[in-house]
C-alpha cells in the first residue's frame, strides 16, 4: 500500500465532504485548497498531469462513496470467457455500475456490450475492495462485484471497448489487464463454479 496515496485520498474525501456540507465561505475556500493539495499529491505520486488527476479525482460533489464495478464470470465447459481490450490485454467483461441499474442488471449490460452475449446472472461470487486485490492503486475507492453467469445466446461483435473474445482455462491465460482481472480472481470464479455451496467472499 502506498501510504502517500492513501493520505491523498483521505484528504480528498474530507475536503469533498467539507465543500458539500460547509456553510462558511472562508471554510469552503480552505476545503477547496485542501482538495487541490490532495490532487497535487496524487499527480506527484503517479506522474500524471495535474489537470488530468483533478478531473478524475475531484469531479464529484456530496459525501464521497466508493465506485461500484461489476464483473461477469461466464464459464462454459471448464473455460472462462475473457474479452480483449483495445490495448491488447484481456479481462472478464464488466465495468462501472450505471446509476439507474442494479449490480446484476449492470452485469448483464456489460456482458452484452463487451462480449455480445445475452446472459443470466446466477449468483454473487465476491465483494472485493479493489485496492486489496489489484495494482496499481486507483485515486478513488472501488468496490468490485463478481457474478457467476451463464450465456443464453448472442455472439461477439467488435466494438469501441473490445476487439475479441475467447474462452480460457487457468493454464492458458492470455496477457491480463491485471488492474481489472488477475489470475487469483479467475481462480476464485472457477471455485464458485465448481462449488454449489459457495459462500460469497467479502471483506
Amino acid at each position: 500500500m502506498d501510504q502517500i496515496m492513501e493520505w491523498a485520498k483521505e484528504l480528498q474525501s474530507l475536503a469533498q465532504a467539507g465543500l458539500y456540507y460547509g456553510k462558511d465561505d472562508f471554510d469552503k475556500e480552505r476545503y477547496q485548497r485542501i482538495r487541490e493539495i490532495s490532487a497535487e499529491m496524487m499527480a506527484e505520486r503517479t506522474g500524471l498531469p495535474f489537470e488530468k488527476v483533478k478531473v478524475l479525482f475531484c469531479n464529484e460533489i456530496g459525501y464521497q462513496t466508493p465506485k461500484i464495478d461489476t464483473r461477469a464470470a461466464i464459464i462454459d465447459q471448464g473455460k472462462i470467457l475473457l474479452v480483449r481490450e483495445r490495448d491488447g490485454r484481456w479481462t472478464i467483461p464488466g465495468g462501472w455500475c450505471d446509476y439507474n441499474l442494479s449490480p446484476a442488471e449492470n452485469t448483464v449490460k456489460e456482458a452484452k456490450e463487451e462480449a455480445g452475449l445475452d446472459i443470466v446472472v446466477d449468483k454473487l461470487i465476491a465483494v472485493q475492495d479493489r485496492d486489496r486485490h489489484a495494482e496499481p492503486a486507483y485515486p478513488f475507492k472501488v468496490v468490485r462485484l463478481f457474478f457467476l453467469c451463464h450465456s443464453i445466446g448472442g455472439a461477439f461483435v467488435e466494438n469501441l471497448e473490445t476487439s475479441a473474445s475467447g474462452y480460457f482455462t487457468l493454464d492458458e491465460l492470455p496477457n491480463l489487464a491485471v488492474e481489472k482481472t488477475n489470475a487469483e480472481q479467475l481462480k476464485m470464479c472457477f471455485g464458485a463454479y465448481h462449488n454449489n455451496g459457495w459462500n460469497v467472499a467479502f471483506e
